[in-house]
């Protein structure tokens, strides 16, 4: 199979409300480049994604591929119906393997039903089709994804149920198959979403390794980090390519704003000068008949200025900008003695201090989310000591996002209500606020109908609403676009109050001073720097 690429020449998507969402998308992905499509929630990147991989015919520009593609959908990780793992390696093969699929699956359920020789030669024919289009090669193949992935051979994981499978195992699953098959332009949709940062890491290793030409969708930073050899920023109803890594984006980013500004200014200036120009030389024809040519001239020059339009304006910047004040409190905010959840840690001993930033590390099922719980004060079963400092406030973020009491309501509605601690507010001030998070748009739409991205916002201005002076937050940059997450992380930087967050976000643990790691043996450590290793925990089974 030779080099892969895939190039977008003018892709434009119109929605069905008459919206442009972008125009003019044009980049290329070449053989060995890792690119990486950014933008906030709602530019349209899974819209393009869908472009690029023919789920949706463009009306505006092409897409050409060579080399086969192989498209890794975002729901992987979160399928829970009846579908088995041989289902969900077909649904990421080539369309003729799918076709073959269906082809002998139909043969052999006539086959059960009548043994006659028309059957039997629809069967062969069947399986002749299924080698043809590559059938057997692809089960070698997904005998070294399920064995890699899963730790079984393909011949007893094949109709397993994938809703049997964690979120991460699914994914890792998808992109074995991915990464080992014949295709040599991939489109990842979140490949690292439910990955632990084990996972993360290998599948860093694998795309720096592949050789193929891949295009990938996430927000994980580190990652983007490691791997990203271009970017693709889709932003301002455009794209526009660095031709560099994550590390020199954001300047790139910058000078580019600064040169489309100072071209709009310098457009202006022209324009103005030109209008000047038209209105001297209109009043100068009328004393003089001789000028009347050099007016018309100048009319024409303007018209065709104006025809060929101004360069477009720097992208409206959909700012986020959390305020978390917080305040004062007691020295000590928390402290802990002998402190057990009850089946899932051992006995620990902590003191938290005003102002303190601890990031809570370990495996997924190890107690932290349970821990941050406590704290909040919700009822958690558990052995020992634990009390918060004078005028302690806790705030808890809730992975999960699940909030029964808001489900049904608007936002606007749960803002005007109020809760807790919580004042409510009349709608000029709840749009306000809704603003500042970029959910101005969505104020009057249900809780459950929001994007992750869009909850999580929400819940961060809950947050800053409630006067929390403890912030307990549970991977809170999981859903969050980049301009989300790094906003959020400054406003961190310039709360005064204490913060604990439970996190696998490993550039987002940067800018904590403190570790606590729930090991795989049931002890609870505070380390010097984050610990990405631990193993799930060990418990008698």
């Amino acid at each position: 199979m030779g080099a892969g690429f895939l190039e977008a020449g003018g892709l434009g998507h119109r929605l069905d409300d008459g919206r442009q969402l972008f125009t003019d998308a044009s980049f290329r992905v070449g053989t060995g480049q890792v690119v990486a499509l950014v933008g906030a929630n709602g530019a349209g990147k899974t819209t393009l994604l869908r472009l690029l991989s023919g789920d949706l015919p463009p009306k505006q520009g092409g897409v050409t591929v060579q080399g086969g593609l192989g498209v890794m959908p975002q729901f992987i990780g979160s399928v829970r119906d009846e579908r088995t793992v041989r289902d969900l390696l077909l649904a990421v093969a080539p369309p003729a393997l799918r076709a073959a699929a269906t082809a002998l699956d139909e043969a052999e359920l006539a086959m059960m039903d009548t043994d006659d020789e028309p059957t039997q030669l629809r069967y062969a024919t069947a399986l002749a089709g299924w080698g043809e289009a590559g059938g057997y090669d692809a089960e070698v193949l997904w005998d070294t994804a399920t064995v890699a992935a899963l730790g079984v051979p393909y011949d007893r994981a094949q109709f397993r149920s994938v809703s049997t499978l964690s979120g991460g195992e699914q994914k890792r699953l998808v992109l074995e198959a991915l990464l080992l098959g014949r295709e040599q332009v991939l489109l990842l949709d979140e490949p690292d979403n439910y990955l632990d940062v084990p996972g993360k890491r290998w599948l860093e290793e694998r795309l720096a390794a592949c050789g193929k030409a891949v295009l990938l969708v996430s927000h994980d930073r580190e990652l983007l980090a490691s791997v990203a050899t271009h970017i693709v920023t889709l932003e301002g109803g455009t794209t526009w390519v660095h031709g560099g890594g994550f590390a020199t984006w954001h300047a790139a980013r910058e000078t580019r704003w600064d040169r489309m500004a100072e071209l709009r200014r310098r457009w202006d200036e022209e324009h103005q000068k030109l209008k000047d120009l038209v209105r001297n030389l209109q009043q100068a024809a009328m004393i003089s008949d001789g000028l009347a040519p050099k007016y018309k001239a100048a009319q024409t020059r303007l018209r065709k200025f104006e025809e060929a339009g101004p360069p477009p304006l720097p992208p409206k910047q959909e700012r986020v900008r959390p305020r978390l004040r917080g305040g004062r409190t007691g020295l000590r905010a928390i402290q802990c003695h002998g402190l057990e959840l009850t089946g899932l840690m051992k006995p620990f001993d902590l003191e938290v201090f005003f102002g303190d930033r601890i990031a809570v590390l370990g495996s997924n099922g190890s107690g932290k989310s349970h821990f941050l719980r406590l704290l909040a004060g919700d009822t958690v079963r558990h052995e020992g000591a634990w009390k918060l400092g004078a005028r302690v406030v806790p705030g808890l973020f809730a992975q999960t996002h699940q909030h029964p009491e808001w489900v049904g309501r608007t936002l606007l509605d749960v803002l005007w209500r109020g809760e807790g601690d919580r004042a409510g507010l009349d709608e000029g001030a709840a749009s306000s606020k809704l603003s500042r998070y970029g959910l101005a748009g969505a104020r009057s739409q249900r809780f459950e109908t929001l994007s992750g991205g869009q909850q999580a916002r929400f819940q961060i201005l809950l947050l800053e609403l409630s006067g929390a002076t403890l912030l307990l937050l549970d991977e809170p940059t999981d859903n969050l676009d980049l301009t989300s997450a790094e906003a959020l992380q400054e406003a961190l930087e310039a709360f005064e109050g204490t913060v604990l967050s439970v996190t696998h976000d490993r550039w987002f643990a940067r800018s904590f001073d403190r570790f606590l790691v729930f090991r795989s043996d049931g002890q609870v450590a505070e380390t010097d720097g984050p610990v990405w290793d631990e193993t799930r925990v060990r418990r008698a089974r």
